[in-house]
């Protein structure tokens, strides 16, 4: 039976974004370690790391298969970079593993030692393409007992289901169902009007975003968005729903002011972290919850 989804709200996220205590630290609002950049691709997990920083994040890491990767991002010079094997390493509240990831030998290595760890994982990318062919690691999402968000295009959920695009995008509802299924962990179907599947079978559609958004990056983002409110202390459905929602909103503060084309995911990032402040400031007065 195919379910309607019910539509995400400001106000249904907003009441996720709780204020911080005077004494915060930033142990007290995670860790993320991203995996992936593998050879020419190693601008995918800065993007994750960088969206994942500046959503709050305590620490941000990110570890790159690629030999002769920077040391150092001299533009976001607070996160932490690494080979992926030393990335792994660290001790982690959440990983997130695909941006850029490639699917070489050693990419497939590294994606079956992070299914077997016992913290939320979010899957991006490159990681679901392996899954997508691997009937073995397709077992190991299904038996993780920590929480996993797979974040799949209709591409990579087609890859996923064995089917073709075209059968994705004709019945998205249908095909987010046979996922959440299949995988019975979280899932984002990207795309216009993407459509979230949490954990326990719910089913809910996002009417945020734009087409100016249709550029390279924009995944890596929401993925580093998801593991930045996971580590934060949301449930992995939460921080699903509230990272959607917020990166389609985002795109569309971009487009309200002119830029229509030529939006970059770094772009996005600035206003995400803009919105996510101001959502914060709406919802609370004095300590007490307002109507957003």
């Amino acid at each position: 039976m195919t379910i309607r989804p019910a539509a995400i709200t400001r106000k249904q996220v907003a009441a996720f974004v709780k204020p911080r205590p005077r004494d915060s630290h930033k142990g007290m609002f995670g860790t993320v370690v991203v995996i992936g950049g593998a050879a020419g691709m190693v601008g995918a997990p800065l993007l994750a790391a960088r969206a994942a920083l500046k959503l709050g994040a305590g620490c941000v890491h990110a570890g790159f298969l690629a030999k002769g990767a920077p040391a150092v991002d001299m533009v976001q010079p607070e996160l932490m970079l690494h080979t992926a094997l030393d990335a792994l390493q660290v001790k982690a509240d959440v990983l997130a593993i695909g941006c850029g990831l490639g699917q070489a030998k050693e990419a497939q290595m590294m994606l079956y030692e992070v299914l077997q760890r016992k913290i939320p994982v979010v899957v991006d990318a490159d990681a679901l393409n392996l899954i997508a062919r691997d009937p073995a690691l397709q077992d190991d999402v299904h038996k993780r007992k920590a929480a996993t968000v797979l974040t799949p295009h209709p591409g990579e959920a087609a890859r996923l289901l064995g089917c073709s695009t075209a059968d994705v995008q004709a019945n998205r509802t249908g095909a987010i169902q046979m996922l959440a299924r299949k995988f019975e962990c979280g899932i984002v179907l990207k795309g216009a009007d993407s459509l979230c599947a949490t954990s326990t079978g719910r089913l809910y559609v996002n009417r945020t975003g734009n087409p100016g958004m249709s550029s390279a990056g924009m995944g890596d983002v929401l993925a580093g968005m998801v593991a930045a409110f996971i580590a934060q202390g949301l449930e992995a459905d939460d921080a699903m729903l509230l990272a959607v929602h917020l990166h389609g909103a985002a795109g569309d503060a971009l487009a309200e002011r002119g830029i229509t084309v030529g939006m970059t995911a770094s772009d996005l990032t600035e206003w995400a972290r803009w919105l996510l402040n101001e959502m914060l400031i709406k919802s609370t007065v004095r300590g007490k919850p307002v109507e957003p």
